[in-house]
């Protein structure tokens, strides 16, 4: 049986789990800025998660098949953007040569596809969460996505898209992480105070990461230092995050409440993984849920 996101949600060493997929978001951005940026915001995440879904054969769709105006059309109807800013999107897809022109059905349309370095990069997506998901149960999924990825991304990944574009604990887990998970790279620099965190105690109210550097912030994310200390003091404001001493001196901290609704989204979020890599792979262990620790 698959994690469910109750399962995730009280065991302690998933909270490891999201410091290292945390880390691993970040050195995404490391190694390619551009690729990360559809990471950075969770609308541009949405938009990136349907559009291979649709190319790769949505539920919802008898047929397989991306196109502008199909994606446009499916940004609008489950709610992720507007027509102008999905029809954007799709342009800059295309401008970073992350989607190019396919072969279709039907020649009077444009039908588009994932370049190489966008499936590699979504597929390295997909294998990190199942090699956690497998850490917590001696699962083998990553292992079996590893040795045919392209069926399995083909397989898994439009699962995966249906069930969280449909899911509230996902898109909008709580006020702090909405907050910075909208803003661009606002998500980023999310992923990265919660990598920051030493621990997690249980009755902690705030969690102190150590000193913050604005300046590293801004030229680690290329965000603009206007838009940076507007979203930390909103969330300021909110009582979500601050310094110990006044002006931004001190340790920075993280309130209990901000980190909950960033692991209560990692556990859903995990939990849909899960259930899709199931759904596909069969058990990930024969064992009954409760045996499933290593």
């Amino acid at each position: 049986m698959a994690f469910t996101a109750e399962t995730l949600t009280a065991d302690d060493r998933f909270f490891a789990a999201i410091l290292h997929c945390a880390d691993q978001m970040l050195a995404i951005y490391r190694e390619s800025p551009r690729i990360a940026s559809i990471f950075a915001a969770q609308q541009r995440w949405l938009m990136a998660h349907a559009g291979f879904a649709l190319h790769y054969g949505h539920p919802d769709y008898e047929k397989s098949g991306l196109y502008s105006g199909r994606f446009v059309d499916f940004a609008v109807k489950n709610d992720i953007a507007s027509r102008n800013t999905a029809a954007a999107f799709m342009q800059e897809m295309l401008a970073y040569r992350f989607l190019r022109p396919a072969p279709g059905a039907n020649k009077r349309t444009r039908y588009l596809e994932p370049t190489e370095i966008a499936e590699q990069h979504f597929t390295r997506w997909l294998v990190t969460h199942m090699m956690i998901l497998d850490h917590l149960d001696g699962g083998e999924r990553a292992e079996k996505i590893a040795a045919a990825p392209a069926a399995m991304m083909a397989a898994i990944q439009p699962r995966i898209a249906k069930a969280i574009i449909g899911s509230q604990a996902v898109r909008s887990p709580g006020p702090t992480f909405n907050l910075f998970n909208w803003a661009n790279s606002g998500g980023l620099v999310m992923d990265y105070l919660i990598s920051r965190l030493p621990g997690f105690p249980p009755t902690a109210e705030r969690v102190a990461i150590g000193p913050l550097s604005l300046r590293e912030l801004r030229e680690r994310f290329m965000i603009s230092n206007t838009h940076l200390k507007r979203l930390l003091t909103q969330a300021a404001t909110m009582e979500s995050v601050g310094w110990t001493e006044p002006s931004r001196k001190g340790d920075f901290w993280l309130s209990r409440r901000f980190i909950l609704e960033y692991w209560n989204y990692q556990a859903s979020k995990f939990a849909i993984v899960d259930a899709a890599a199931e759904a596909v792979l069969g058990p990930a262990v024969l064992d009954e849920p409760q045996a499933r620790r290593v």
